[in-house]
């Protein structure tokens, strides 16, 4: 059976909840009624989670958080649980993204957060990419092995089907550099193929993240091993976003 395309978009820290509610109904409309046949889903920044969950609630489009704390409750001063997320109203979460692990969060932290969001009943985007420095190095398929070894030696067989990787190249995230499709057919084949000496990597969901725009998302999304992809700035525009929906 074929894969099901993801397209998600990822706020980043913007947007208020009432922000969040006009993006909502903008996107409603513009992306209609009917069933979609990509799979849809917007990551709002956390004051925003509840409000965006109601205005999309009734619509094919799902809500996840940027982030979560591995620990089910205690003293995490500006963090937040992965039922905290659940009763928000959102259906998973982004773990690991680059901009996360910049911020110091280690491979440690990124597998036991993943385990406590698909423990919580919540879907994830594990996100694994690698900076200029290492791909000129030429030390990307290491890095990637490497962070897909750590995250993935928590997940069980038969969960992949509520886990998608994003493959996003810190090199080309917010910074108008984007991967070649042959570039990003290479790496993402690669994750598929790690991924597969654990998981069913027939049924994972592998997608693309870093500066993907309305004008290079078709040709990216038709690599063969990609399924969707995690879309950052142009993704703040229910305009922008719906386009490249459409191309996936």
């Amino acid at each position: 059976m074929a894969r099901r395309p993801l397209v998600a978009g990822n706020w980043k820290m913007h947007k208020t909840g009432a922000e969040a509610r006009a993006y909502a109904a903008e996107l409603r409309a513009l992306l209609g009624r009917g069933p979609l046949v990509p799979e849809v889903a917007v990551c709002p920044p956390f004051t925003a989670l509840a409000t965006a969950a109601e205005a999309f609630d009734g619509s094919a489009i799902a809500v996840l958080a940027q982030a979560l704390h591995e620990a089910p409750q205690g003293a995490h001063t500006g963090e937040i649980s992965a039922a905290m997320i659940a009763a928000a109203g959102a259906t998973g979460a982004l773990v690991g993204h680059s901009e996360r692990r910049a911020a110091g969060e280690t491979d440690e932290q990124v597998a036991a957060r993943l385990r406590a969001a698909l423990d919580a009943g919540l879907d994830v985007i594990l996100c694994v990419g690698e900076s200029l420095e290492l791909r000129e190095a030429g030390e990307t398929r290491l890095w990637l092995a490497r962070q897909l070894a750590s995250a993935l030696g928590v997940v069980a067989e038969g969960e992949e089907r509520r886990l998608a990787i994003a493959y996003e190249p810190i090199w080309a995230i917010g910074t108008g550099r984007t991967a070649t499709p042959q570039t990003a057919q290479e790496a993402l084949a690669h994750v598929r193929a790690v991924a597969g000496a654990k998981l069913d990597g027939t049924a994972l969901r592998i997608l693309y993240g870093g500066s993907v725009t309305p004008d290079n998302a078709a040709e990216l999304m038709a690599q063969p091993d990609a399924d969707g992809a995690l879309v950052g700035g142009a993704s703040l525009e229910p305009a922008s976003f719906r386009d490249i929906v459409r191309a996936a």
